[in-house]
This record gives structure tokens, sequence and C-alpha cells, in this order.
């Protein structure tokens, strides 16, 4: 029942926030929530410092109870990946195949590896300047794992106000929803090396572990969204037709657990075929697509605000968060600079079929914004010395990346008149 009670509020906060942002802000809806979630967070964090009880004290003990890693990696991610997956058109998405794979898989690993080296150097160079923090090698490492994949849940609807090619669009869209799963697996490596357990790092084990969960998840996820495509066409019943999205989401989640393979790319893989499917039969009544698609597109906008909301509150996980405001500066430089190196290195060797213009490149780097995954990652390591400089250093990243970022991006894409 408490787990009921604590949904309960988190719904009714998410929704006053939403009506906040919508009369006063007029912010995107998501950016708006965690705008406000954060002011609130604030001054939660102050008022904290002159009371030690009251309604105020127990909503923040609430919020530190919730697993958020929990609730987002093995709950909420599968039910966005699926909505987003289901209203993208598989044609467009062909043709920007290439581009899609090399950014959800290449770049990733550059990205990873060049903000753990320029991080450990820059650290380690600042250090006599006074910034009194070191960091392993492994550890930089390991954030820029977590750092690392991209997030279109804020950018998205942007990038359609502003009216950018669709190609554009659909690289945005197709990288975010592929690289979760790519960045998952470094993550869980990189995060065993820094603990210390034995691993084989021999190039046949690690291609097999990314060959098992990315290739793995994405045939399972294929499979499903192929019965589930089925059942739905034989049926034609819209109310079978829902249930049976959500049998895919929430029973997939289980296979793809139990099989350890990749989640979110079985989610997306059945979200594509299901969604491709929808488009594609003319036998099916009009409501019947408007339902399913009308369904998931609300069920989406929900989490999303949940989410938003969460990732706003997370400021009252981390402690003394002020002592980590230079490094967490540090952190956003460097993960601009990596993510403009695993955007640009790809596009100068691997001989494209479209050529990226500076202008395409600028979007790209200014559109891969950072969201709640980094987060749960983050929350994700293990209790030590250093978790809380790990999560305070996500959370600079991600609140940049989100506010500056996502209220900008439109206005870039406009000026570079893609």
């Amino acid at each position: 029942m408490e787990l009921y009670y604590s949904f309960s509020i988190l719904i009714v906060i998410a929704t006053v926030f939403y009506y906040l942002n919508l009369r006063f802000l007029k912010l995107p809806a998501t950016i708006g929530i965690m705008v406000i979630a954060m002011v609130l967070s604030i001054a939660l964090v102050f008022i904290g410092n002159l009371v030690t009880a009251g309604p105020l004290q127990d909503f923040s003990v609430l919020i530190r109870n919730i697993d958020f890693t929990e609730i987002l990696m093995n709950c909420m991610l599968n039910f966005l990946l699926f909505a987003g997956a289901i209203h993208i058109n598989m044609s467009d998405l062909k043709e920007q195949k290439v581009p899609i794979m090399v950014f959800s898989t290449l770049s990733v690993v550059i990205s990873t590896f060049v903000v753990g080296f320029t991080l450990y150097f820059l650290l380690n160079v600042l250090l006599p300047v006074g910034l009194h923090l070191k960091i392993s090698l492994i550890y930089c490492l390991l954030f820029g794992a977590l750092i690392s994949p991209t997030d279109p849940i804020a950018v998205l609807s942007i990038l359609k106000q502003a009216k950018v090619s669709k190609s554009l669009e659909t690289k945005v869209a197709g990288e975010s929803l592929f690289n979760d799963g790519v960045a998952v697996v470094v993550f869980a490596v990189i995060l065993k090396i820094a603990q210390g357990e034995s691993i084989d790092l021999s190039f046949t084990h690690i291609s097999w572990l990314f060959i098992k969960e990315a290739l793995g998840g994405f045939v399972v996820g294929v499979i499903l969204g192929y019965i589930a495509a089925l059942a739905m066409k034989t049926a034609n019943d819209y109310k079978l037709s829902v249930l049976v999205t959500l049998s895919v989401v929430m029973g997939g989640a289980i296979v793809a657990h139990s099989m350890h393979i990749s989640g979110p790319l079985t989610m997306v893989a059945a979200g594509l075929i299901i969604g491709e499917s929808k488009r594609k039969r003319y036998d099916l009544e009009e409501g019947n697509i408007n339902h399913v698609g009308a369904f998931w597109e609300l069920l989406d906008e929900v989490l999303n605000a949940i989410l938003f909301l969460f990732i706003g509150f997370e400021l009252l996980l981390i402690p003394n968060l002020h002592e980590y405001w230079l490094i967490g500066a540090i952190c956003i430089f460097v993960v601009l600079f990596a993510r403009y190196i695993s955007i640009k290195i790809p596009t100068l060797i691997i001989p494209f079929k479209e050529k990226f213009s500076s202008g395409t490149i600028k979007i790209l780097v200014w559109g891969g914004l950072r969201g709640g995954v980094s987060i749960a990652l983050a929350l994700s390591v293990p209790e030590g010395d250093m978790k809380p400089v790990l999560i305070a250093a996500t959370y600079f990243v991600v609140v940049f990346s989100i506010i500056v970022q996502g209220l900008t991006i439109g206005k870039l894409a406009n000026k570079i008149k893609i």
C-alpha cells in the first residue's frame, strides 16, 4: 500500500506542476515540470536546515526512499522506449540506418573513452590549483559510460517545431532509441573492473557480450513484435490491441530479464514492428489505429511528466551539492567536447551516403541531451567514496543538457536552417 500512496502523491504533484507550467512558465512540459521540481527541492533543502520535522521533511524522506534506478531501468524505460518506437516510421529509419547504427554504437564507445581520459587529465592538471578531488581513471571511464547515452524525450518535440529536416530528426530519434542498450553493456563491464571483479577483457568475450545483449534483445523484440502484430490483425479489436501492446512491454521485459539480454532494445524492436504493422494494415478500422496510438501517446506524456519530476527531485539525494559545482562545470565542458568528437570522427572515416554539413554536426552535438538513464546508472553504482561525486557530476550535466540545450536547440536549428 505504501507504494500506491507514494505513486499517488507523485501523480498529484506532476499534475499540479504541469498546470503551473502551462499557465505561467509556458516551457516545454517536461522541462517546465523539472524546473519547478528543482526549485521546490532547493526550497526543501533550505527549509530542511531550519526544521527537523513536519510534512516537508516527510516528503524529503519519501523521495529518498524511492528506488529511482529500479523504477526507471526496469519499468518506466520499457514503456517510454516502446512508446517512442511505435510512432517512428520504419522507412525513415531505413534511410538513416547507417548513421543511426554508427552513432548508437561506435559513437557511444568513443564518447566513453574521450570523457574518461579527458576528465582524468583535467582533474590531475587542476589538482595543484586547488581542486581537492582525485578520481581514478577507471571511475572517470565509468562516468564516461553512464553519461554517453543520449535522451530524445525533451528535444524531439522542439525539433519538430523548429521544422528541421526529416532525416535529421530521424537520426536524433533513432540514435537515442538504440544507444541505451549499448551504453548499459559498456557501463556494466567498466563497473565490474572498477569493483575489482575478474572479467575476461579479450575482444572475443567483449564482442560476445555485445552480441548477446544487443543482437539478442533486438531479435527477441522482433519476434514479440511480429506475434503481437499478427494477434492485433486477426482480432481487429482496439481494446485487445491495447492489451496486446501492454503485454508485449510488460511480458517482454520479463523475458529479456530472464534471458539476460537488453530490455531497452527488445522494447525498441517490438515497438518498431508493431508500429509499422499498424501503418500497413489497410483493412483495419481507422478507429483501431487511433485508439492504440492515442493510448501510447497519452501514456508517454504521463510517464515523461513523472520521469522529469523524478529528475528535479533527485537534487534531494545529493548532499552538499554546492561543493561539486567546479567538477560539474568541468564535466559539462568535457561531455560536450566528447559528443563533438564522437560525432565528428565517424563522419570523417565512414563513407556515409550523405555528407554531414557543419550545421548538421552542430545540431547533432547540441541535440544530444542526457536524461534519466544517466542518473539511474549513476545511482546504481555501489556505495563508496566515488558515488556522491558521480551522482553530482551526472546531475549537473543532465540539468544543463535538458534546460540549456533543450531550450536552445530549436533556436539553433532555425538559425542554421537545416
